[in-house]
């Protein structure tokens, strides 16, 4: 139950996060782009597999990969920059 609620939190999370993007005006440079959809892509597929599979999601380094892209985004947008820390800090939390 506790995982679902977490899931459920992430997901909700990362759709504000998509909004808080497009709703900035900040142009992200492509590589960050690039970044920011994997790990999106990552997190989705994991979220996936631990619904079909039940695994445990510890050991992925999704958190520390966005604590990465997080120090990097910080610099160039920094009004953007709590929302990827909050991010990590779920995804932390989730041992992702």
């Amino acid at each position: 139950m506790q995982a679902d609620n977490n899931a459920d939190t992430l997901k909700a999370h990362l759709k504000t996060l998509h909004r808080s993007l497009n709703d900035s005006g900040s142009q992200v440079d492509e590589e960050l782009q690039m970044l920011l959809r994997q790990l999106d892509g990552d997190i989705n597929r994991l979220l996936e597999r631990r619904a079909e599979e039940n695994l445990d999601a510890n050991t992925y380094g999704l958190a520390s990969r966005s604590q990465e892209i997080t120090a990097r985004f910080a610099a160039k947008h920094p009004t953007l920059e709590p929302a990827l820390r909050q991010l990590g800090n779920i995804l932390a939390n989730m041992g992702i």
